[in-house]
C-alpha cells in the first residue's frame, strides 16, 4: 500500500489551513447599541510584516530564551521522528503513525477528567496528559492488530476504522470537558494542531529526554530493526524475536507521536514521521545513510520552521515546521542524487543516447559483416568501407529524421566520420565498439536460444531490451559458457541467418 504521497499531500493541506486559521481576527468598530461581531480579515489585508535586521539577527543567534527552548525541543523531536520514520516507511506502515496520533485524542481527555476528579485544578498536568495519550495510542495499535487477526478486513480498512472511531470519541470527550468548571481553561484543543509557542522549559525537557531515549534505543537495536524492516520472515526463521521487536518499534512510534502533540499536534505529527524518511530515500540506498539523512532533514525542518515562526509571529510554528519539511521533500525529490527527478531524467537521456549510438553501430557492423573475413579481426576490416544513408535506411525501420539524429550522435562521439556524397566511415574507436556491441548482442541471443527456449525468430527483440544493461561480469560468464560453440570466430554469427544445431559446435548455413 503506497500511501506516502497522499499522506504528505494531506499534511501539507492541513498545515496550510492551519496557517490561514492562525491569522488574527479583528473586530469592526462598534457602533452605539450594536453588538461586536468578529470578522476575519482577508490575507490581502492582513499582510505579514517583514522582520527588521535586528529581529532576524536576534532570531538566528537564538538570543531569546523562549526561542532557544522551542528550538531545542522541536529539533530533537524532528531528529527522533525522522529516524523512527525510516523504519516505519520500510515496514510499509506509514499510516500507523496517523492512527496512533488520532487515537491519542480520547486518552488526553480521559486523563484530564481523571486528574480533575482526583485533584481539581490539576487536570492540565502535562506528564499525566501524555501518559493518557500514550496508552490510548497503544490501544489504537492493539485494536488494529485484533481486527487484522480475527477478521477478514484489509489493513487499510482496519486503520481507517480505528482512526475515525478513536478520533470521534476524542472530539466528543473534548466537548464534554468544556462543561466542567475548569474545562474551559484546559487548553486541550491545542493538542489537535499544536501550540509550540506556549511550550515551557519543563515541556521541552520532556520532549528532549524522550527523543534522546528513542534515538539511543534505535542505535542499540539498529541491526535488529534493519533485519525486521527488510525481511521479517527470515528474521523469524533465524530465531529473532520478531513480535517483540515489532512491538517495541510500535512503542517508539507511539512515543514520538505523543511527545509531538504539544509541538505540532495530532493532525500534523505524522508528517514529521513520514516526510523526512521519504525525502531521505531520494539521496541514498544505504540504510545507515538514509537514517542519518532523515535525522538531518527532520531536525533541520523543525529548526528552520521554528526560526521562521519566530521571525513572523503571526505564523503558527507547527504548520510552518510541516511546510518546511515539505519543502525539503520537494527539493529532495527534484535534486536527490539517487532517485531525484533531475538525476533520473539525465540518466534516462544518457542511456537513451548510448542505446541509440549502439544501435547505429550495430547496423553499420551488420551491413559490413558480409564483406569481411570472419576469421580475421573484424575491427581492423570495418574501417576500410564506406556506408551510405540509403543502405542503413533499408536495414531498419528508422525514420529519416531519426536516422540523421543517430548518425549525428555517433559522429559527435567520434565513432564515425562523414565522407563524400553523404557516406560514413567507422573510426578505429567506433569499429572496436561496434565489434563489442555486436558480440554482446549475439552472445545474449545464443544464451536465450540455448537456455530460455526462445525461437530464433523472436530472440532479437528480447536481446535489444537487455543487451545494453549487461554488466561486464555477465558478459564474461556468457563468453565462458558459449565460447566452445564457435572457437574459430571472433563474433558469433547471427541466429537469423543460420540454423542452430544444438548437437553441433559449428553453424550451418540457412537454406
Amino acid at each position: 500500500m503506497n500511501s506516502v504521497p497522499s499522506r504528505i499531500g494531506l499534511a501539507i493541506v492541513v498545515a496550510a489551513v492551519s496557517l490561514v486559521s492562525a491569522t488574527h481576527v479583528d473586530a469592526q468598530p462598534q457602533r452605539e447599541g450594536q453588538s461586536v461581531r468578529p470578522v476575519s480579515r482577508s490575507l490581502s489585508r492582513d499582510r505579514l510584516e517583514w522582520p527588521s535586521w535586528e529581529d532576524v539577527s536576534r532570531t538566528l543567534l537564538l538570543r531569546d530564551y523562549n526561542t532557544r527552548i522551542v528550538v531545542i525541543g522541536t529539533t530533537t523531536l524532528g531528529i527522533a521522528a525522522g529516524i523512527v520514520g525510516v523504519f516505519m516507511l520500510l515496514r510499509k506502515r506509514s499510516l500507523l503513525g496517523d492512527v496512533v496520533s488520532h487515537s491519542t485524542a480520547p486518552g488526553i481527555a480521559i486523563a484530564f477528567l481523571i486528574m480533575e476528579m482526583l485533584e481539581p485544578g490539576r487536570g492540565k498536568w502535562l506528564p499525566g496528559l501524555l501518559t493518557g495519550a500514550l496508552l490510548a495510542g497503544l490501544a489504537g495499535i492493539v485494536c488494529v492488530k485484533l481486527i487484522l487477526r480475527y477478521t477478514r478486513i484489509k489493513e487499510d480498512a482496519a486503520l481507517a476504522i480505528v482512526l475515525s472511531v478513536f478520533f470521534g470519541a476524542g472530539m466528543a470527550l473534548f466537548k464534554a470537558v468544556q462543561y466542567i468548571p475548569s474545562g474551559s481553561q484546559a487548553g486541550l484543543n491545542h493538542f489537535i494542531l499544536g501550540k509550540t509557542a506556549s511550550m515551557v522549559s519543563a515541556d521541552v525537557w520532556i520532549i528532549a529526554e524522550v527523543s534522546i531515549v528513542i534515538v539511543i534505543i534505535i542505535g542499540l537495536l539498529f541491526k535488529e530493526f534493519s533485519l525486521l524492516s527488510f525481511d521479517d520472515k527470515f528474521a523469524a526463521s533465524q530465531g529473532w524475536p520478531v513480535f517483540r521487536l515489532d512491538l517495541l518499534l510500535m512503542l517508539l512510534v507511539a512515543g514520538v507521536t505523543v511527545i509531538g502533540l504539544q509541538s505540532v499536534g495530532m493532525l500534523l505529527v505524522v508528517a514529521m514521521l513520514i516526510t523526512p524518511a521519504a525525502a531521505a530515500r531520494f539521496w541514498t540506498d544505504r540504510l545507515g545513510l538514509t537514517t542519518l539523512v532523515a535525522a538531518l532533514l527532520g531536525g533541520g525542518g523543525a529548526f528552520c520552521g521554528v526560526l521562521i515562526s519566530a521571525m513572523y509571529p503571526r505564523l503558527a510554528a507547527g504548520p510552518v515546521i510541516v511546510l518546511t519539511g515539505a519543502l525539503f521533500f520537494l527539493v529532495s525529490m527534484l535534486l536527490g542524487v539517487r532517485r531525484g527527478v533531475v538525476v533520473r531524467l539525465v540518466t534516462h537521456r544518457r542511456l537513451k543516447a548510448a542505446v541509440g549510438r549502439q544501435h547505429i553501430l550495430r547496423a553499420l557492423f551488420e551491413y559490413l559483416e558480409p564483406k569481411c573475413d570472419p576469421t580475421a579481426p573484424m575491427s581492423l576490416q570495418l574501417v576500410d568501407y564506406i556506408v551510405f544513408t540509403a543502405d542503413l535506411q533499408s536495414m531498419r525501420s528508422w525514420t529519416p529524421k531519426r536516422l540523421r539524429q543517430l548518425l549525428h550522435m555517433a559522429e559527435a562521439s567520434e565513432f564515425i566520420t562523414a565522407v563524400r556524397d553523404g557516406g560514413y566511415r567507422l573510426t578505429k574507436q567506433g569499429a572496436e565498439l561496434a565489434h563489442r556491441v555486436v558480440r554482446n548482442h549475439r552472445l545474449w541471443e545464443l544464451y536465450l536460444i540455448e537456455y530460455a527456449d526462445i525461437a530464433p525468430s523472436h530472440v532479437d527483440r528480447d536481446a535489444d531490451d537487455i543487451e545494453h544493461l549487461l554488466a561486464p561480469d555477465v558478459v564474461e560468464s556468457l563468453e565462458r559458457l558459449l565460447s566452445e560453440r564457435y572457437p574459430h570466430m571472433t563474433v558469433p554469427p547471427s541466429p537469423h541467418t543460420i540454423d542452430i544445431d544444438p548437437a553441433s559446435t559449428t553453424p550451418q548455413s540457412a537454406t
